[in-house]
């Protein structure tokens, strides 16, 4: 028995072990499905359900913080089971049947509803399934093996929207709102798959239960506690994506051609996130989280005085790298620092630090939207990721 465990511990492939890559998999086909609608969401909530600015900006705030308030909760219980699996395939089935009920919304607190619920079952699997990838680890190339994964989720975040808009386009005698609400039930077939490939193939790594736990949860150091401080001021710089869709419809363009802007900040995303965690491994993740915020301070300068396609295109690219380092680093920073027992409930801790402050981000920015207009809503931006930068040459290295 030890030897068979011994050779699937060891089986890799492209470098990382097998349960990583079959994790990326599924990520990719998730992502592929949440891709898929997620680039006609803003168009639909002012076009379709009619809700003005600062609404429409509250609205996809909450729903991009919703899954946060349940990461640390999920990840601690997973913890206690040592059951990531489990918490892995609920949070992917909510997620699933989420998605594909939105074609029957009627209204925004619907909307918002099946919207929320897809949030939810992303808190109940993202703290267990980071912890597996960290589980299913080799030592000292955490960056590595979550760059994989960020890379496939990424990826399917690049087909998504390319599918999206080839069925739009075969949808496109219908009325607007039928052919989103196509695109809405059609996501869900993605996410089955995935679902499938989480019950036949992926494996849990947690070890048995101890039944008494020793030694200081990672939670009560000082610069670990620091850290999580600028992270929550980073996350108000963190405007929901739906912005920079906004941004480009102001400039005037269209849904489809927004849906392209995104497929190129998503393929950016896929084809930096591998290379930068794997190189956090040896730069060090302390430097690359820095850098990272400077890269973001620099795309929502971009953004802010985006006139021509050059420049916006820019924008885009430059928030592809951020999002590249910023989604994978962390988590990876995290994992490295947390003790055994612990690794879900503290890489649940960054998630919802994270998430609980990035609701009033999308909410201010919405608002300064209103107000006065999105450039400001850039710059508010550009100056929460300065402060973070500053915050983190602070912090010691670790």
């Amino acid at each position: 028995m030890k030897s068979e465990e011994k050779s699937e511990i060891e089986r890799k492939i492209f470098g990382i072990s097998w349960n990583v890559f079959l994790l990326g998999i599924v990520s990719f086909l998730n992502d592929m499905s949440s891709e898929m609608i997620n680039p006609i969401v803003p168009s639909y909530l002012m076009d379709v359900l009619g809700e003005g600015k600062l609404a429409s900006g509250s609205i996809m705030g909450a729903i991009e913080s919703m899954s946060s308030l349940f990461k640390v909760a999920f990840g601690y219980v997973s913890d206690r089971f040592k059951k990531r699996k489990a918490f892995v395939f609920a949070g992917y089935t909510i997620s699933t049947f989420s998605k594909g009920a939105l074609a029957f919304a009627r209204y925004w607190w619907d909307f918002l509803t099946w919207r929320a619920l897809d949030r939810i079952g992303k808190g109940v699997r993202t703290a267990p399934r980071d912890a597996l990838i960290a589980e299913s680890s080799e030592k000292g190339k955490s960056g590595k093996s979550f760059g994989f994964h960020r890379m496939m989720d990424t990826l399917g975040a690049v087909t998504g929207p390319l599918v999206a808009i080839g069925l739009m386009k075969l949808l496109a005698g219908f009325p607007k709102e039928t052919a989103y609400r196509y695109v809405f039930l059609l996501s869900a077939v993605p996410g089955i798959i995935a679902l499938f490939v989480i019950v036949l193939f992926v494996k849990d790594k947690g070890k048995e239960v101890k039944k008494k736990i020793t030694g200081i949860s990672a939670l009560r150091d000082r610069d670990l506690q620091l850290f999580l401080g600028v992270v929550a001021i980073g996350a108000l710089g963190r405007y929901s994506y739906a912005f920079t869709l906004w941004k480009a419809e102001e400039l005037g363009y269209t849904v489809v051609q927004g849906m392209a802007f995104y497929a190129l900040f998503n393929l950016i995303y896929a084809l930096s996130a591998y290379p930068m965690g794997a190189y956090s491994d040896r730069f060090g993740k302390k430097r690359m989280i820095t850098l990272g915020f400077g890269v973001a301070a620099l795309a929502s300068l971009t953004f802010a005085y985006a006139r021509s396609l050059s420049t916006l295109l820019a924008a885009f690219v430059l928030y592809g790298l951020y999002i590249a380092i910023e989604d994978t680093v962390p988590r990876a920073y995290m994992a490295d620092l947390a003790r055994e027992y612990e690794k879900g409930t503290v890489i649940g801790a960054y998630h919802t630090v994270f998430g609980v402050f990035v609701f009033p981000a999308s909410v201010i920015a919405g608002w300064l939207w209103k107000s006065y207009s999105l450039t400001y809503s850039f710059l508010f931006s550009a100056v929460m990721d300065a402060v973070a930068l500053l915050l983190m040459l602070l912090l010691r290295e670790r």
